[in-house]
């Protein structure tokens, strides 16, 4: 039995208002992650939080600050977040959590209006939910001020450091008050706890509470893994094969943009309702996605890694990995999306020749074997899958990225999206004789 099974929200010091509220939520007791990191959250300690993704740690860090911070004036809580989704998510439990207690969140992302933003920011609400790059630019232009936050979350941290975020998260601490003239709660919360995250929880915060749910690295126990050993070429053929098995709704992560329209284009020409979303698909586009994939009118989902964290569906049955992540901790952050709230699910990976050192590392890091599962060549919708497939095969990558020494995560490099590291600034190199014509 769990040492956190007998724990309740009473025995966490958390007062009866907010008591009520969870009650009326559907909040039976907490999770080992919310036992854990609640209480000191409350005394005002800083903490760092690791625990599997869909184990609770959203409401581990908006309970503690709806109580601490409820009925301030101005913006005094900073949560940052790597994604769109992942930012409106923690909104959406920020209001939540904090109906009726007149705490009210700003969600500052990329993909809208700055302007908009600018005056919401103006408004004053108690918290500000934002990613590191939309953040930096309301600062750059003066349209946000963080002189009065008094708590800052760093929700998935390992993975807003892993999309080279460091720089912006630099520029947005050197933003808030020094900690000798305005004390600060700082709460760091994550699925895995890489060698950057924890160098960079020992520059910027204070004699912090660790508390650890799940060991670092840890699959969602629930969820059902195996893998398939496949060439690149039959793995359209297997996922349709797979989808044919039952009604699950299903959640397929590429590695590349190009490669999740091609797909989507695959999966719709063969009459399944689909949808995609990736970092060239606008915000509005992205939040169609996800509310039709929520609510069913898409049974599958195709997407990258920007979709690993913030997607909060209650019933996704399936995950597959159609392309294994070059990164062993996003493998973690994918099957986890399944699984979730005490929920079972399966999660399918599909593994190339060319992957399998992948595979390796991802069983490394999982400090076990993903099972071998049998591909269904003897399928009819296998068979013909792949004859229409050998006719309009996927493209295949550009390059083939280097595999990263060991306890050295890889920067990803910039993105045309808001919310990651902006691009660099330089002036382009001339390349080539050409010279415009003299006119006579």
């Amino acid at each position: 039995m769990s040492p956190h099974s007998s724990v309740s929200f009473e025995s966490l010091g958390l007062p009866r208002q907010a008591l009520d509220l969870l009650a009326k939520v559907g909040f039976q007791k907490p999770t080992p992650i919310q036992a854990l990191a609640i209480p000191p959250a409350l005394a005002g300690r800083d903490v760092i939080g690791c625990a599997a993704t869909g184990t609770g740690k959203t409401a581990a860090f908006v309970l503690p600050m709806v109580e601490r911070l409820a009925g301030k004036a101005g913006a005094r809580a900073l949560v940052l977040a790597p994604t769109r989704e992942l930012a409106l998510q923690i909104a959406v439990e920020i209001e939540r959590f904090g109906a009726g207690r007149a705490f009210r969140a700003t969600t500052v992302i990329g993909g809208l209006s700055l302007d908009a933003q600018a005056k919401e920011l103006r408004h004053g609400r108690t918290a500000i939910v934002a990613t590191p790059g939309r953040l930096v630019d309301h600062l750059e232009r003066g349209s946000a001020s963080l002189g009065q936050i008094d708590l800052l979350v760093l929700d998935e941290a390992d993975r807003m450091l892993d999309m080279g975020f460091a720089p912006q998260l630099r520029r947005i601490l050197a933003a808030l008050p020094p900690r000798r003239q305005r004390p600060r709660q700082t709460l760091l919360f994550s699925a895995t706890m890489a060698a950057e995250v924890t160098e960079f929880a020992r520059g910027h915060l204070v004699d912090p509470v660790r508390v650890t749910a799940d060991q670092s690295g840890t699959a969602a126990p629930r969820a059902e893994q195996r893998v398939y050993l496949v060439p690149q070429t039959q793995k359209p053929a297997l996922l349709l094969a797979l989808l044919d098995e039952d009604q699950d709704s299903t959640l397929v992560f590429t590695r590349t943009k190009r490669r999740a329209d091609r797909l989507a284009r695959a999966l719709d020409q063969a009459g399944h309702a689909v949808a995609r979303i990736h970092a060239d698909r606008s915000q509005g586009q992205r939040r169609q996605a996800l509310d039709g994939f929520a609510h069913g009118r898409y049974r599958v989902l195709v997407a990258t890694d920007i979709a690993a964290r913030g997607i909060d569906v209650a019933d996704i049955g399936h995950v597959v990995n159609f392309d294994l992540p070059h990164v062993p901790e996003d493998y973690v952050h994918r099957i986890g999306r399944t699984a979730r709230a005490a929920k079972s699910g399966r999660a399918s990976s599909f593994a190339s020749p060319e992957e399998h050192d992948l595979l390796r590392g991802i069983e490394r890091l999982t400090r076990q074997p993903v099972p071998r599962a049998e591909v269904p060549r003897a399928s009819p919708i296998f068979q013909a899958a792949l004859a229409r497939v050998a006719q309009n095969p996927l493209p295949p990558e550009r390059s083939k990225r280097p595999q990263r020494p060991a306890g050295k995560r890889p920067h990803r490099g910039p993105a045309k999206s808001a919310d990651r590291a902006p691009p660099s600034t330089g002036k382009p190199k001339l390349v080539g004789s050409w010279r415009p014509k003299r006119r006579r």
